[in-house]
């Protein structure tokens, strides 16, 4: 593969210059996505999730460079669907209903260009939607409300995925400032509404909107970067299997005083089941869960010590390289447990206990395939002939990037001219299932894997943040992509 042509110096100094007088409006911008709390789980308002895209929907219309702009939703289920959109809202309409009595799926925009004289096309992938807030306590500022303190900016969604939003938002802006509104590269936006409940209507969408979202090259805005001055492309992405594991031993609950001792409570084979998922040095000791093999960088253990938070004297846990850790093997977390209280414990035998059960899956391993290994190392460990019941089950693919195609290295100079760096090819521990569904329907396209965040973005926990020099340096490296692709025949 030939080393792709350096950008003109007078090209990237004007994208520079119109980044940079974006970047307060992309900052403002950005804090009113996050004052908006779309959660998309189950348990919240929807309305929030249904304002988000609206706004979304309206920062993409405001462009001006779009021949269709709308908000569509999906159903969720596995039934196949048509190639007509189902649920879709064209900016301006009135809302089509759709013809299934399956639920639907989130709001999401979608707004189109097509390609002319030749030119590639390129998808813009990032989510509106965000994780729950968790409790206001574990806060330094409010969640819903952006508060910049230092060169961060603060609150649920600023880093993921609202800035993967303005990124786009922001570099389609600069473009436009610097070629004009008269531009030849095919250009299309997606902005989902649920991945962080999983995607669940996200491969029902794709087969709705197929035409629409076709695409050269995919980018997928919902990543990481190496370090605050150093740009990442990801070339590999653990999968993921989620579900709800409920041990019962006994009809009702009992007094711990008269019949503790001879009768196992809930609890108790909870954690000695939970406990068979681990080795003693903290490994996974499921058969059938694989690992990947493949070089990493060097990484110091301080490093993982100051970007976790690990306390003194907690040592790491797995063996081999602490980014093949990451990166390659399975893990396993408990992230939930449905019990009594402290402050509501009574002197019984809990009767039955609910733990949500968190797997990361080595790339390579299908999902469905680490889950039936984990059902199997369940049922064939647990304890006291205790009753177990696994139910809210998801599943998503891991995925490895082909580094071979020419869009990698266009994403590689854009961001050696963005950053002034070299940019580093990463793994990523955490799950985007939904870029297998990428893989399998746009099999042609060139899918590349960037982001906003850094180590200290604190995603999906309290305090999340923004670095906004890698917010700005996040845009103008998208900015020079697309004029890069506008000249590329």
């Amino acid at each position: 593969m030939s080393s792709p042509t350096p950008t003109r110096p007078e090209l990237l100094q004007k994208l520079r210059d119109a980044v940079a007088g974006g970047f307060p409006v992309a900052v403002a911008d950005l804090s009113k996505l996050v004052r908006i709390p779309s959660v998309s789980w189950a348990a919240f308002d929807p309305k929030h999730v249904a304002d988000s895209a609206d706004a979304v929907a309206a920062l993409v219309t405001g462009l001006g460079v779009f021949e269709t702009v709308q908000i569509a939703r999906a159903p969720i289920g596995s039934d196949p669907i048509g190639s007509d959109p189902i649920g879709s809202d064209p900016i301006g309409s009135d809302p089509i209903g759709s013809d299934t009595d399956a639920p639907l799926g989130q709001p999401a925009v979608l707004a189109t260009r097509a390609a002319r004289n030749g030119r590639p096309s390129i998808l813009l992938y990032a989510h509106h939607d965000v994780q729950p807030p968790g409790d206001d306590a574990d806060w330094d500022s409010l969640p819903f409300e952006p508060t910049v303190r230092g060169d961060r900016l603060y609150g649920r969604g600023a880093a993921d995925d609202k800035a993967g939003v303005m990124a786009h938002v922001a570099a389609i802006r600069a473009f436009i400032e610097t070629v004009g509104d008269d531009f030849d590269l095919g250009l299309a936006v997606f902005i989902e509404g649920e991945e962080e409940f999983g995607s669940r209507s996200f491969s029902n969408f794709l087969t709705a909107h197929h035409s629409a979202l076709a695409a050269d090259v995919i980018v997928v805005a919902d990543s990481n970067n190496w370090d605050i001055t150093t740009p990442a492309l990801t070339v590999g992405l653990r999968g993921n299997v989620t579900f709800r594991l409920t041990v019962s031993t006994l009809g009702h609950a009992s007094h711990s005083g008269m019949y503790g001792g001879a009768v196992p409570d809930a609890m108790l084979a909870a954690i000695a089941l939970l406990a068979t998922l681990h080795h003693a040095d903290g490994s996974v000791a499921v058969e059938g869960l694989t690992s990947h093999q493949a070089d990493t960088p060097d990484y110091a253990e301080q490093q993982l010590r100051d970007e976790t938070g690990l306390l003194a004297g907690v040592s790491l846990i797995g063996s081999g390289s602490i980014l093949s850790r990451i990166w390659s093997k399975p893990a396993i977390t408990v992230t939930g447990i449905d019990a009594p209280t402290v402050s509501n414990a009574s002197n019984t035998l809990t009767p039955s206990v609910s733990v949500k059960i968190s797997a990361r899956v080595a790339p390579g391993q299908l999902g469905t395939e680490a889950f039936a290994a984990l059902e199997t190392h369940l049922r064939a460990n647990t304890p006291f002939g205790a009753h177990i019941d696994i139910d809210d089950v998801d599943t998503g693919n891991g995925f490895l990037v082909d580094t071979s195609g020419w869009a990698v290295a266009e994403a590689k100079t854009s961001m050696t001219d963005a950053w002034g760096a070299e940019a580093v090819e990463m793994g990523v521990g955490g799950s985007i299932p939904f870029i297998a569904d990428l893989v399998e329907l746009f099999p042609h396209a060139q899918i590349l894997v960037t982001g906003v965040e850094d180590p200290d973005s604190r995603a999906h926990s309290p305090n999340e943040s923004l670095h906004l020099g890698v917010f700005q340096r996040a845009i103008l490296t998208e900015a020079v992509l697309l004029a890069r692709l506008n000249e590329r025949r």
